[in-house]
């Protein structure tokens, strides 16, 4: 495929913010499930049917909070420290069983599985946005590109490296302290130790903490989402417009807009289950906060330090060779600790994915020293944008998606 020239580079970059601008400056926050989301979708699938493109919208039901599940977990905590006392080995047994289910949760929320609190929470109405493109010769591969539509809300612990660093510290030692409380309350439902109520005092601080962060995170309001994530949901319909008149050879394309990354990944997770079968040598190539650092691409991801996913192998490889072949546009590896990206969901079902993303060297983690990336922020509008950042995220990305191309062929 031959290079674009550089006027129509430039019109495409200029149709990107056309995108974002309508995302936040028009439709504005977009919180998952809500009408703003629905709006945001029907955006895309207009901006899709206007390029010829056959569109489907699917729809589905998600949890309408990312942070409900966690209150419920640290209510029940301090339900089990109450009740243990109360009625012998039956309030020790009601607290066991608590504490039980509340970290059972907890964890199979972090592996994004069914769980008893998830099906406590309220439910709202979400969908994906999908289009595809058939390459212009042999079909060979599928290459599937994501980015969400839906912001999350703006509380404290976004609100600055210092915070975000305190959050992550302090949602490590609960994790840990509720995993150490079940066996002690085992131990009390068997041996009815008196000191088991003491030992349970490090859980009813860290509960009394987590209740506290989650329900301001949960008043706080939505993010208008320009970076995070106006700029990938913009990106995708740009590329679906460049490649519209100049298909790849041998790989057929998906455009995904998916709803409710913010609360789990209920859209990818519905959109690769729903299509696994339908693809053929599949990779995923997934978007995350692309307009103000990077380009980057996310080697490792993960929670608390555990429940981590790498990046496809084969896919690394390509970008490394690109950051080689290309210095000039600083691209480099990162990671994420305290967080996922919808590569993921892709990787749990055995597809090759990798995520593109905004961040430096140190990533989102403890120590990041790059420009301020407003993600989950009140102030994440179109104005803190970095055009020439955006230009190498667009060219990094144009390259690996034709060098991609090229290597099937090969």
């Amino acid at each position: 495929m031959k290079e674009l020239p550089g006027a129509e580079f430039r019109a495409h970059i200029k149709t990107w913010f056309k995108h974002i601008r309508v995302l936040v400056d028009h439709i504005g926050p977009r919180g998952s499930t809500t009408d703003a989301e629905r709006r945001a979708s029907e955006y895309c699938a207009e901006t899709l049917q206007s390029l010829d493109y056959e569109v489907t919208v699917e729809p589905f039901r998600s949890a309408t909070s990312l942070y409900l599940v966690h209150v419920i977990a640290g209510l029940m905590l301090l339900s089990a420290f109450i009740i243990y006392p109360l009625a012998g080995r039956i309030g020790a047994a009601a607290a066991f069983l608590l504490a039980f289910i509340a970290m059972y949760s907890e964890t199979m929320e972090m592996l994004f599985r069914n769980n008893p609190i998830r099906s406590m929470l309220p439910r709202g109405n979400s969908q994906n946005v999908i289009a595809r493109l058939d390459p212009s010769d042999e079909h060979l591969q599928d290459l599937i590109l994501v980015g969400h539509v839906d912001t999350n809300r703006s509380p404290l612990m976004f609100r600055s490296t210092k915070w975000l660093d305190f959050f992550r510290t302090v949602t490590t030692i609960t994790y840990s302290v509720f995993a150490a409380q079940v066996p002690i309350y085992l131990a009390g439902w068997i041996t009815q130790g008196s000191s088991i109520r003491y030992l349970s005092i490090p859980s009813l601080l860290c509960a009394i903490v987590m209740v506290f962060i989650m329900l301001e995170a949960e008043m706080s309001p939505f993010s208008p989402g320009a970076n995070d994530n106006a700029t990938s949901v913009g990106l995708v319909l740009t590329l679906a417009e460049m490649l519209k008149n100049r298909p790849l050879k041998n790989t057929r394309v998906w455009f995904v807009n998916t709803g409710c990354e913010e609360v789990k990944h209920y859209g990818a997770i519905d959109f690769f289950k729903r299509y696994k079968s339908k693809f053929k040598n599949p990779k995923a190539l997934v978007f995350e906060i692309f307009g103000i650092d990077g380009p980057a691409w996310l080697a490792e991801e993960g929670m608390i330090g555990y429940f981590n996913y790498k990046a496809s192998p084969e896919l690394v490889s390509i970008c490394e060779d690109i950051a080689a072949a290309s210095p000039e546009l600083e691209a480099h590896p990162t990671t994420v600790n305290g967080g996922h990206s919808e590569m993921a969901d892709a990787l749990r079902l055995g597809i090759p994915a990798i995520t593109f993303i905004g961040l430096n060297r140190h990533g989102a983690r403890k120590g990041y020293s790059g420009p301020e990336l407003f993600w989950h922020r009140i102030d994440d509008t179109v104005d803190k944008l970095r055009p020439r950042a955006m230009l190498r995220n667009f060219t990094f990305t144009w390259q690996f998606i034709t060098r991609l191309d090229r290597d099937r062929q090969g």
